[in-house]
């Protein structure tokens, strides 16, 4: 009882003290214990030096600081924890500016008898006002998956057979690395796949950005956070994955702090062979001409990945830090596939049989060197941050083709696309505090990327020498210029919270295609406004508001004009005329949260104009069909999402999300109208059972409906994912089991029906998949928030 009433008096003085004048002066600092580990929620009180009457109390939040507004005068202060000895700080002077007592180290108690540890998980998704927080580690499907996986089980995201991502049915998200661009993202799509899962933290997806973020991204960002810990002494996990179909990996993530050094270390490598499958029915009807042809696709993507990272926190002061950061991203791969043609007469007669295959060798590299800078002022929320950011990207590309009929005359065919990649970010920002509750923020921000793509495609000759094709063969040099600076404020008024935001960002892009002197320059400036409402309705219901205004500039790929040669019979080819696309983007919220617990509905419309879309265009004789991009139609999107987290009891957890949306899009190429009006969906529902405190089970149903597009439907596909994990050597390791894709149903399904052209496809990236993973702590708990509540023997 004593420790109730130590803990429920100073905040119920809190309170009263708030409703009056808030003093000019305060007392600050901070509590952690022996191990330099905070100690969160212990309770501050500040008494006067004369008569011990209670000045100001509170509890310390959880980085363990605390702050306290008193008069001037002379005080001295008391910390009470439970499981602590009391704390006492003499001789407090204050005066009209806040008074920093720095950091106050508890001492466990000798009086504690009995310990009793009681562990809470980790939800698998936080909702905070402006984001969505996925402790990815509790999903029992992720273990031993890699990034893409991942990605791939959260709500609303889906991860196409390319490796390029989705947010809420559109691909033009933005996906971060620590809240910054990285290499791993922007080179390649597919690079995803090559980060190895045990090596991530969380995932934030955050559906409307503020003007405090780049405008890029239709649909929002996905920020990615790699693992990184601050707890004093050494500390990590050691991860072991064997799986079938053909998979190899192992990694570590390492921290070790002493004084004012913070060392950080993780290494991952992974090989793997991942196989998969498609097929495909073409058929063409003219007055000039037809085809039929079927194809079957085999192919085996795999090879070897690295993921070095290393870095230095330097605490200059208990406010200012100093982090360099190295990370080293080496990839080897092999990738083999076959693609089978039969060609029918228009009676369905079989003709012949074509072959063609593939075998690709693909070495790629990412280095990044991040230098950072943070100061914390002694005023609360008062903030700069500075970072400098260097990437370089390579990724070499060396094909073989082969082409030709059983006995027949055989084609042989090489291709090379090497691209060489740097970019260089500065930014500085700041945030003010501004009353009790609000903040200003301003930035600055320069990025520069230039990028150095080799194309060509040669055919072998009858007398063996390689003939280059100019349709196939160029150079593209791109350099991509970006200035941002952007201001915000917010602030509460009661139940009611404000923000609004304006950045501004000048473009300054050119394309080049240096063997054709073709030059495609572009500059252009764009304003782009935000702003965030809420209101709190009554305890744990929140209403919230947020606008944006976004850009998606084309990425490059999508302004080659050279051809992806894997398929013979179709072609995709960039456009360099794509303009960008802009979305104004609302969205409307409702949080619930209670003790077992939240719920978060929201709806939203994106309103779009350029929109870019990939067409068929040009069917020749020998049923050759050619893919662009192009700026196609406006678009008009509808949504109603919902995620509900419930622990039905404290063995059983349940979390599901859907996502429905309507998508309006209008638009015509070459006089040929091309619209769609879809109606679609996507669920995930995870269950999650703990029997023992050792053994936890998991089962995870994936959705996604059936959707129509300008040419044609894609149709649905489900999934289930089932795990298992067990503890062992006292909780210290743990052996986790788990399937991917149980029944072998994640299969893309696609239709074309246009007049005089019908063509219907499916494809598999990769088959069911079963995973084995050891995994060892060592000095750390299990991943979960753990609560201690110690207490005395009776």
């Amino acid at each position: 009882m004593k420790y109730v009433l130590a803990i429920l008096l100073p905040i119920l003085y809190q309170i009263a003290v708030l409703a009056q004048d808030r003093p000019a002066g305060a007392v600050t600092g901070s509590i952690a214990d022996e191990h330099g580990e905070p100690v969160p929620f212990a309770t501050v009180a500040v008494y006067n030096a004369a008569d011990s009457a209670l000045a100001a109390g509170g509890t310390s939040d959880v980085a363990g600081a605390f702050s306290l507004a008193v008069k001037p005068g002379r005080y001295y202060l008391k910390v009470t924890f439970v499981s602590y000895r009391d704390k006492i700080v003499p001789g407090l002077r204050v005066a009209n500016t806040p008074l920093a007592v720095g950091t106050i180290v508890l001492q466990t108690s000798a009086d504690v008898l009995t310990e009793v540890v009681i562990e809470g998980e980790r939800p698998p998704m936080e909702l905070q006002l402006d984001k969505r927080v996925f402790n990815v580690s509790q999903d029992l499907s992720n273990v031993g998956a890699n990034a893409s996986d991942i990605l791939g089980n959260l709500p609303s995201v889906t991860v196409d057979v390319d490796g390029a991502v989705s947010l809420r049915g559109s691909g033009n998200v933005r996906i971060l690395i620590d809240g910054r661009p990285s290499g791993l993202t922007s080179r390649d799509p597919d690079a995803l796949r090559k980060l190895q899962g045990n090596l991530i933290e969380r995932i934030e997806v955050i559906t409307n950005p503020s003007s405090r973020y780049d405008a890029a991204g239709e649909v929002g960002i996905i920020n990615i956070i790699l693992k990184k810990d601050k707890r004093a002494g050494i500390n990590g996990t050691f991860v072991a994955t064997a799986g079938t179909p053909y998979q190899l990996g192992a990694s570590y993530s390492i921290n070790y702090r002493k004084n004012n050094i913070n060392l950080f270390s993780s290494y991952g490598i992974d090989d793997r062979n991942a196989p998969g499958y498609g097929s495909s029915y073409q058929r063409y009807t003219s007055a000039d001409t037809s085809f039929v042809y079927s194809q079957y696709n085999d192919r085996e993507r795999g090879g070897l990945a690295h993921n070095v990272m290393l870095g230095l926190d330097y605490f200059l002061t208990e406010k200012t830090t100093l982090t360099g950061s190295f990370l080293y991203n080496p990839s080897f791969g092999v990738n083999h596939s076959t693609n089978t043609y039969h060609d029918y007469d228009e009676n369905g007669t079989l003709t012949r049989n074509v072959v063609r295959t593939e075998r690709e060798e693909e070495d790629e590299s990412t280095i990044e060197g991040t230098l950072s800078f943070k100061k914390d002022f002694e005023r609360k929320d008062q903030s700069l941050t500075a970072d400098v950011k260097w990437i370089r990207g390579v990724d070499d590309e060396a094909t073989r083709y082969t082409e030709g009929t059983p006995g027949g005359a055989l084609l042989q065919q090489r291709g090379l696309n090497n691209a060489d990649e740097t970019n260089w970010q500065v930014q500085l920002d700041y945030v003010h505090p501004l009353g009790q509750e609000g903040k200003l923020e301003a930035g600055m921000k320069t990025a520069t990327r230039m990028i150095r793509n080799l194309y060509s495609l040669e055919t072998r000759e009858e007398d063996d020498t390689w003939t280059p094709l100019p349709a196939f063969s160029n150079n593209l040099e791109y350099n991509e210029h970006i200035h941002a600076a952007y201001v915000m404020a917010g602030n509460a008024f009661g139940k009611f919270s404000a923000q609004g935001g304006l950045r501004g960002e000048y473009s300054d892009i050119t394309t080049e295609l240096t063997e054709t002197n073709e030059t495609n320059p572009r500059t252009y400036f764009n304003l782009f406004p935000s702003a965030a409402l809420s209101y709190k309705l009554k305890d744990n219901n929140t209403l919230q508001f947020s606008y944006s205004y976004r850009i998606n500039r084309p990425d490059f790929r999508d302004l080659l004009p050279f051809s992806d040669f894997r398929d013979s019979r179709q072609f995709f080819m960039g456009n360099p005329n794509l303009k960008p696309e802009y979305t104004n983007a609302f969205e409307l919220g409702y949080l619930i949260e209670w003790g077992e617990g939240s719920i978060l509905s929201s709806v939203y419309h994106r309103h779009r104009t350029d929109v870019v879309q990939r067409i068929m265009t040009d069917v020749d004789e020998q049923g050759r069909t050619q893919i662009i991009p192009i700026n196609l139609a406006e678009e008009n999107a509808y949504g109603a999402e919902l995620n509900l987290s419930h622990a039905l009891f404290t063995w059983w957890k349940v979390n599901t999300s859907a996502n429905f949306y309507r998508a309006i899009t209008e638009g015509t190429y070459e006089d040929q109208v091309l619209s769609a009006d879809t109606y679609t969906w996507t669920s995930r529902t995870t269950s999650k059972w703990t029997f023992f405190r050792k053994l936890d089970l998991q089962g995870s149903f994936n959705y996604r409906a059936p959707r129509v597009t300008t040419q044609g439907r894609n149709r649905s596909v489900y999934s289930v994912d089932l795990g298992t994990s067990y503890d062992i050597f006292q909780g210290k390791a743990t052996v986790n089991a788990s399937v991917r894709d149980l029944f072998n149903s994640r299969v893309r399904r696609s239709i074309i029906d246009n007049e005089g052209y019908y063509s219907s496809s499916k494809f598999q990236w990769q088959s069911r998949q079963l995973l084995l993973t050891f995994t060892y702590r060592l000095n750390r708990q299990k991943e979960k928030e753990k609560e201690s509540e110690r207490t005395e023997e009776m």
